[in-house]
């Protein structure tokens, strides 16, 4: 079994990228290009910003914020647990529809993102299941 790590710790975002790394080039094209800023908060370290870039035709998600983002979504630590580490879309739709899930800028992008989400990729699906593993309970 391999080692787990807390969600967004330096060690866990060490071991995603490895994952990531590991499936690049094999891993279908992303349907929407989508150029996606992200501010988690109430994380143990504190605030993380990151994104999420498919615009080159690979999904590319990586700390830091992009330069003229097609949109912006804020949310706290556990909702982007259940979203990004569960895959659990209840959750999600509860999280924005009670506020804790903040959008500025093209929601349409986000609103597609999400129906592809609906249905992954087998390997994007083979590379969520590795990522859930390191992540700790």
């Amino acid at each position: 079994m391999s080692e787990t790590h807390q969600f967004l710790s330096a060690a866990w975002i060490e071991a995603a990228r490895a994952i990531r790394d590991e499936y690049a080039g094999r891993v279908g094209q992303p349907p929407v290009a989508l150029r996606m800023n992200q501010v988690i908060t109430d994380v143990p370290d504190g605030t993380i910003e990151a994104h999420l870039d498919t615009s080159s035709g690979r999904t590319q998600l990586e700390l830091g914020h992009l330069t003229d983002p097609d949109l912006t979504v804020t949310t706290d630590y556990a909702t982007a647990r259940a979203i990004f580490v569960l895959q659990d879309a209840a959750a999600a739709m509860q999280a924005f529809m009670s506020g804790k899930i903040r959008v500025e800028g093209d929601m349409g992008k986000l609103m597609l993102l999400q129906a592809q989400a609906m249905q992954p990729d087998p390997l994007a699906a083979e590379v969520a299941e590795r990522v859930k593993a390191i992540t700790r309970t």
